[in-house]
């Protein structure tokens, strides 16, 4: 997929986290163990609430930001990745986590990439504050996943 413009870029990582909620959604349904489901739950909220973040970002940044374009920013077809992503039944807490850091990482180096590509410091510095923001989210989901194997 090719984008022009940041406005483009960031509705698209929007959509793909919206995807990402579904496809837990999706292995949620599919899952037999119960810590398992309960991963799948919280990882499909978190992603939801992510991409509502997102779009009030959007909502609110400034119109010269959003309008900046771009050349050669390209990336993979991550919805079709998503509906692609199967696990087993007996899929593992760690195989859940692995899956989700993949596709995480895929999306936060797309706006790494598009950070080194901007023309501005201030584009560039938003969008290294928005990497930073993605990265303590990770973070915190990490350690929550984690949390949930003491329970």
């Amino acid at each position: 997929m090719r984008f022009q413009q940041l406005r483009e870029l960031l509705g698209y990582v929007a959509t793909c986290r919206h995807e990402m909620s579904q496809l837990y959604g999706r292995l949620l349904s599919d899952a037999d163990s119960s810590r398992v489901k309960m991963m799948l739950e919280y990882f499909k909220q978190h992603q939801e609430a992510v991409a509502e973040q997102l779009e009030d970002y959007i909502d609110e940044a400034p119109k010269k930001v959003l309008d900046t374009w771009y050349k050669d920013i390209t990336f993979e077809d991550f919805i079709k990745r998503c509906h692609e992503l199967t696990l087993t039944a007996n899929m593992s807490e760690e195989d859940i986590l692995e899956a989700h850091l993949d596709l995480d990482n895929r999306l936060i180096d797309l706006l790494q990439k598009t950070a080194e590509h901007s023309s501005s410091s201030e584009i560039s510095g938003a969008l290294n504050d928005l990497v930073r923001v993605e990265k303590i989210q990770q973070q915190r989901l990490v350690h929550s996943s984690i949390r949930m194997d003491d329970l």
